[in-house]
């Protein structure tokens, strides 16, 4: 039987529920109380089948759990209370001690957010192997495309036809701009260089960035949360994840249209399996086609790209140096309006 302070749980970002002997709720964390949508002093000293509608499911549950002293799990069941409509939920009831009395501690997960979960860690596992191969392709390539270039350099000094030079200059400024596609894939393995620095500051010098890329067509909107706290993280890198995605926005608009730059605070989020009682909210929004129904799910992997001439390094670049401030970037696209939610823990 587990022992639960109440202090831990109050600290959890899965939805808990404490129920006594009796079947009587004797407390209820932040994270249930946001997911019932549904106040602790409301309903703590109830009995759980005045809680819900339709109980039956969850109390059986707990009868199970009780008559087996063992944890037990009911997948897609659905709960319902006066705050909010019908929702299906996984839930776990264990046998606990609560402060000295023997109960049940109830687990709530939202399915929407078990499959985003779910997916987060799939599409993390798949674009880390596909980060590898490139990383791995990359080092393969950078070699013999030093020597193509210094064979084509030697003989462009040889040529006695100026009209020839053209043909080895293409050679070398093909050769220098794959070389500079290999570095880009190869540059975010660097460790981050933690400061403490401004958001804005970084979103200001994007802003700059991207006018100055491209100074006609585009319209840049600032939506601002002044009241955030400072953040620690690699700056540099920030600015280029942020100046990343702004760009693939910018692009696909061709450069036509708005790009509203917003800042939030997210409370108690997790992130890498992790809660956080700040997070940092950035949010990149433009008003153009949006993505591709079939590239939604690979926007972030390596040499994918919806534009014509596209490498599809941006976006991973990005990915990665979010990644690893422990954070998310997440798309919401439709004709219109495509957003970019991107999600820093604030320590």
């Amino acid at each position: 039987m587990a022992q639960l302070s109440l202090h831990g749980v109050d600290a959890l970002a899965t939805a808990v529920v404490l129920l006594d002997g009796a079947q009587v709720v004797r407390y209820i964390n932040p994270a249930a109380e946001n997911l019932l949508a549904i106040s602790a002093k409301n309903i703590v000293g109830m009995r759980v089948d005045k809680v819900f509608a339709e109980p039956g499911r969850l109390i059986a549950a707990v009868d199970y759990a009780a008559e087996n002293r063992c944890s037990h799990t009911q997948h897609e069941l659905p709960l319902s209370t006066a705050g909010r409509n019908r929702l299906e939920v996984s839930c776990t009831v264990t046998p606990a001690e609560i402060g000295g009395i023997d109960g049940f501690m109830i687990e709530l997960s939202p399915l929407q957010q078990q499959l985003r979960i779910a997916r987060e860690e799939r599409l993390m596992d798949q674009s880390t192997q596909t980060r590898e191969l490139i990383r791995n392709l990359a080092h393969e390539i950078k070699n013999p495309l030093g020597a193509l270039r210094g064979a084509a350099q030697l003989l462009d000094r040889e040529l006695e036809r100026p009209a020839l030079h053209e043909y080895t200059q293409v050679i070398m400024k093909e050769a220098d701009r794959l070389q500079s596609l290999m570095d880009r894939l190869l540059t975010p393995h660097r460790l981050p260089q933690v400061t403490l620095f401004n958001v804005h500051e970084a979103l200001e010098r994007v802003r700059s960035l991207l006018l100055a890329e491209f100074p006609v067509g585009i319209a840049i909107t600032r939506d601002y949360d002044v009241s955030l706290p400072p953040l620690t993280a690699d700056r540099e890198q920030i600015i280029q994840s942020l100046l990343n995605v702004a760009r693939n926005a910018a692009q696909a608009m061709t450069g036509k249209g708005t790009i509203i730059l917003r800042t939030r605070v997210a409370r108690r989020a997790t992130l890498a399996k992790r809660m956080y009682r700040l997070a940092l909210l950035i949010q990149i929004v433009d008003d153009g086609p949006g993505v591709p129904e079939e590239l939604k799910d690979r926007i972030f992997f390596p040499l994918v790209s919806g534009r014509e001439g596209g490498h599809g390094v941006g976006l991973t670049i990005a990915q990665t140096f979010i990644t690893q401030h422990h954070g998310t970037i997440e798309l919401e696209s439709e004709p219109g309006r495509t957003c970019f939610s991107i999600l820093l823990p604030i320590e």
